[in-house]
Parts: structure tokens; sequence; C-alpha cells
């Protein structure tokens, strides 16, 4: 009787140790992901999504994602903690903030930008900016948010090897880019709209023209995706698994 008691409270101190042990590990790298509250409703949606689409990733693969509403965080001295930034919703809006942010990149920082993230214009007023989304700058968009078909141009990117060479991407509002972002000698695009699309909208037309979803600027460790508008983009188990994969790459 006394043995078995023993061996009961072995048990229940080892598992208790496992369990202690499992917890307390050190994560294998750090993300931090940057969004905003006082924005588009759409984007707040994605945004939702997106926090409990990484939180679960981070829980499997053993990595601490973080969040915060605060950009002030996105200065130099906090973002040594983190292999990876992602913008979900919301771009920065002080000098100090770009600042940093570029100093990061340069430093071989990673960074995912979602939709919005990626908005520049005429009005801008970044030139660094511009350049590092390979001189893309935003010309025209469908409305209302619909679905799509994509076709991947490269399964050989590690964030999209285990993409099909097309699908149907959920409901999203999707932006068209002049310069195109394929002219830049630096640029890797990923993810193309189909032309079999055209015309995509409604109230404003895409009608024509070759429209990358997602690229990287080969010159830094980043990665640009227009999906982000809506509470649909993580339906789809396909897209997802680039999103997933685009994290792993950039966090190596």
């Amino acid at each position: 009787m006394v043995k078995n008691i023993l061996k009961l409270t072995f048990f229940l101190f080892a598992l208790l140790l496992f369990k202690f042990s499992a917890f307390g590990q050190t994560p294998k790298f750090r993300v931090l992901a940057f969004y905003s509250t006082k924005v588009e409703s759409d984007h707040i949606d994605f945004a939702k999504g997106a926090i409990a689409f990484y939180t679960k990733m981070a829980a499997e693969k053993g990595f601490a994602f973080d969040t915060t509403q605060n950009w002030d965080k996105l200065n130099t001295e906090n973002l040594k903690n983190y292999k990876v930034v992602i913008w979900l919703n919301d771009f920065p809006h002080t000098d100090a903030q770009k600042q940093d942010f570029e100093k990061y990149m340069k430093g071989g920082g990673g960074w995912i930008g979602f939709h919005v993230a990626g908005y520049n214009d005429k009005y801008t007023n970044w030139p660094w900016y511009v350049s590092f989304l390979g001189g893309a700058v935003f010309y025209n968009n469908n409305w209302p948010p619909l679905p799509a078909k994509l076709i991947v141009d490269d399964n050989t990117h590690p964030a999209t090897k285990r993409l099909p060479k097309s699908y149907i991407a959920p409901i999203n509002e999707w932006y068209g880019w002049k310069p195109d972002p394929r002219d830049n000698k630096d640029v890797r695009v990923l993810v193309t709209l189909a032309p079999s699309n055209y015309p995509l909208g409604k109230k404003n037309i895409i009608s024509d023209g070759d429209i990358p979803v997602v690229w990287t600027n080969t010159k830094y460790k980043m990665i640009y995706m227009n999906m982000g508008h809506g509470d649909q983009i993580f339906d789809s188990s396909t897209q997802n698994k680039m999103f997933e994969d685009a994290v792993l790459w950039l966090a190596k």
C-alpha cells in the first residue's frame, strides 16, 4: 500500500515537473505584431483574426507572439527583442517610429506587412518606405471586397512552397500598384491576381493589369501580403499555409 502511494506520488511529481519544463521552455524566437483599433472596422476584424491565428501557431511551434497597439514600441531598444515584426492593419505615423523601423530592417530584422500596411501614395512622404516596397505605390482597388483566383508565381520560395499553382482566396479588397513592383529588379513576386478575375468589382472596378499581391524585396527580410480586409481572410486552409511559412522563413 505504502509502495503504491510512493509510486503514485513519484508519478504525479514527474508529471508536474514535465509540465513545468514544457511551459518554462525558452521560446525559439519572438514575434511582435502591431495593430490599431481606430481604423476601418474591416481592418480591425482582420487584426482580431490574425492575432487568434498567430497565437495558436505560436503555441504549436514554440515561439513567442506578442501584440501591441502602442506604435511607440516600434523603437530600436524594444525591437532588439524580436526576430520578426508584423503590421496587421496600420503603419507608423511619427518620424521616430519610421526611422527606428528603417534601422531595424537595415540591421537584418524581419517584417510582414498585411494589406493597408503597404498603403502609400504621393502624400506618404516616406521615400525609403516606397523603395522598401519595391517602388510600388497604391493606384486603385476593387469594391466591394470579393474572393479572387490567385496565381502562385513561385513555388520555390519558403513562404509559398506549400501552395498550389493557383487557388481561390477568400473575400478581400485587392490593391493595384503603379509602378508595378515586378518592374523592380530586387523584387521577387510570389503571388499575382489572375487576369481571369477581370473585371473585378462593382463600384470600383479593376479591369486589367498585372497586379502582384504577395512579394518580397530581396534586399531585406520582408514580405508584403495584400490580404487583410475583413473577417474571412483566415478561412482558407490553403492560404493559411503561406501565413505560417512566411513567419518561419523570416525567423530563421
